[in-house]
């Protein structure tokens, strides 16, 4: 990122001047506002930024906001995107991706980027459901699950995205959900403030082809008792009067506990910044259903070199090297020719 100090902007400067055209009732609207709302306090500039998707319902995120960006092809934005990061690193560059463009076409372009450290902030926006084709199964919807690609119920196993993540060893996974505009926003700045490559699951609902998926969770109504909110370096304690946690058994397994019963003591105090993603990736897999307590926040923010930083100093490197392995003698050998 850059340390160039740049004008302030509001809202209104980040908002492009196209219609925008989702669905009435989208998730991705939220999302779209609470991105909208915060660029202004991260101290970038619009030109200095840029949006880069695949294909699908969340791929348009590009139009609408007044950024550069690439509208590209289905599954290779991180492909794309670690092109622009690693040539151009003054830029902040994001990442907007769905469920079936990032996990499904374009698996193998997020595990690598994530496993490079890319200096990309890369928002996956999960409905479980390809929206744009009209309602086929992706690959995080549920076994079972009916739809016009499974009219009998899809027998295919889910991905788990943050599951995926970590083990890419990614160095920044979390999760929100597209009914917090202020939980969004806070994950967010946060993920845009890591130094490498960070990745955030969004629970965004498809109220057209997949309406309510996430409401067992992230409901009015279930909220208080469902949702985990994780902060480092806090006890893990959820409900309506925080009556409950989590707690580590002697085998290693995270369980729900009633917190009277078990002791404020003997539950697991978050640790967002252990180098090992073995307990992140145990939190990510806490939830075993739509209806079962389900955390979020930042499940792992690790510091390790990224990507664009390391290839910058090997071409400064062989620039400087005179001799075998001199980049520029290397160019002026024997193998060029001059024509005319």
């Amino acid at each position: 990122m850059s340390d160039v100090i740049v004008p302030l902007t509001q809202k209104k400067d980040w908002m492009s001047d196209q219609e925008v055209r989702w669905c009435p009732g989208c998730g991705d609207y939220g999302i779209l506002q609470a991105v909208q709302t915060l660029m202004p306090d991260l101290g970038v500039a619009p030109e200095n930024t840029v949006f880069i998707s695949g294909i699908g319902c969340s791929s348009r995120f590009p139009y609408y906001m007044n950024t550069y960006g690439m509208h590209s092809i289905h599954g290779r934005a991180p492909a794309i995107a670690t092109g622009v990061a690693v040539a151009r690193p003054d830029l902040d560059v994001w990442v907007i991706t769905g469920d079936g463009d990032a996990l499904s076409i374009g698996g193998n372009h997020l595990i690598h980027a994530l496993r490079r450290n890319v200096n990309l902030t890369i928002l996956l926006f999960n409905n479980r459901i390809y929206g744009l084709t009209k309602g086929q199964y992706s690959p995080t919807s549920e076994e079972g699950k009916v739809t016009k690609s499974t009219p009998m119920g899809s027998i295919d196993h889910p991905f788990n995205p943050l599951a995926v993540a970590l083990g890419a060893e990614a160095s920044f996974v979390a999760r929100t959900h597209d009914l917090d505009r202020k939980h969004m926003m806070n994950v967010f700045r946060a993920a845009h403030d890591h130094q490498g490559a960070s990745f955030v699951e969004i629970y965004q609902n498809c109220n057209v082809f997949n309406d309510a998926a996430f409401d067992g969770v992230t409901g009015k109504h279930h909220r208080a008792e469902m949702m985990i909110d994780l902060v480092h370096g806090e006890p893990i304690r959820f409900g309506p009067e925080k009556e409950h946690g989590v707690m580590m058994g002697s085998d290693g397994q995270l369980r729900i506990v009633d917190v009277i019963e078990a002791g404020v003591d003997n539950l697991l105090v978050h640790d967002a910044h252990r180098e090992d993603p073995g307990l992140a990736f145990a939190l990510a897999r806490l939830s075993h259903d739509d209806h079962s307590p389900t955390p979020f926040g930042i499940f792992r923010d690790v510091h390790r070199p990224d990507y664009g930083s390391q290839v910058a100093a090997q071409v400064m490197q062989a620039g400087e090297k005179k001799g075998p392995g001199s980049l520029g003698d290397l160019l002026r050998s024997n193998g060029t020719w001059t024509i005319g």
